[in-house]
């Protein structure tokens, strides 16, 4: 929570989404955050749901969240994922004052790495095929969600032809070098079985350098897209990453939780 005068607020959230995905992927827990007492809107990145005809650029990616952050009051918490976990830690260290804890899931691999141009490739190739790839989508979609989250997934629709374009841009996105400057707690949030690991100690590093509390979370079981996979356990790690802005200047928290 967030004090104001003599009275604790309840902080906003904002919650960024992945690629190809849209705000809807936040469903679950909007509704968890909400019944808590806490404000949300969950965003469209440009290229994807209701901005799937804009341009996917980081500037306008961090114009977006700046504008949900305002529509909240001007400070707020962040959430994101993937994508949405590169662009808030951007945000996070852009804009410190207008963040108050940030919860980065799913991202620790910086988009920096040489594997981008491997991936750019791979995708060119798909969004190539004559349905962009979309059967593949489809067959991906439910083989690896549940029947709720694949449901809530595919409501904003999918970004077939972005993730090519978004791997140039994103590339400029360092967040390794960009963890430092964040001023407000940080949490780490990974699926044990996310690919996306690959430089977990890195991050948590990185982190621990802008001296503020930092925390690492590895859900078991849990994948790439830790909030779909395991959206109980996802908005409990949220709520408890929300209740870091009680204590100012609270102590860092324990380096690593596994979740049972």
């Amino acid at each position: 929570m967030i004090r104001a005068g003599d009275a604790w607020e309840t902080p906003g959230v904002v919650l960024v989404h992945g690629v190809r995905t849209s705000r809807t992927m936040w469903r679950a827990q909007e509704e968890v955050l909400r019944a808590a007492g806490h404000r949300v809107v969950a965003v469209d990145l440009p290229g994807h749901g209701r901005r799937l005809d804009e341009p996917f650029t980081v500037d306008r990616c961090l114009e977006v969240v700046d504008e949900a952050v305002e529509s909240l009051g001007g400070t707020a918490a962040l959430v994101g994922l993937s994508l949405g976990g590169y662009v808030s830690v951007a945000y996070a260290a852009r804009r410190p004052d207008r963040v108050a804890v940030l919860v980065a899931a799913g991202c620790c691999t910086s988009p920096t790495t040489p594997l981008r141009g491997v991936w750019g490739r791979l995708a060119r190739w798909i969004e190539s095929w004559e349905d962009s790839g979309e059967r593949l989508n489809a067959e991906l979609v439910r083989r690896t969600l549940d029947v709720q989250a694949a449901h809530d997934v595919a409501a904003g629709g999918f970004a077939l032809t972005v993730v090519s374009g978004m791997l140039e841009e994103i590339g400029t996105v360092d967040p390794i070098a960009l963890l430092p400057r964040v001023r407000c707690p940080i949490h780490l949030v990974n699926g044990r079985f996310d690919h996306f690991r690959t430089q977990e100690r890195a991050f948590v590093r990185a982190a621990r350098a802008s001296g503020r509390p930092v925390r690492l979370v590895v859900v078991p079981g849990a994948k790439h897209l830790v909030a779909l996979d395991a959206p109980v356990t996802f908005s409990r790690v949220v709520l408890e990453a929300l209740e870091d802005v009680q204590v100012p200047g609270a102590e860092a928290s324990p380096p690593e939780r596994r979740l049972s």
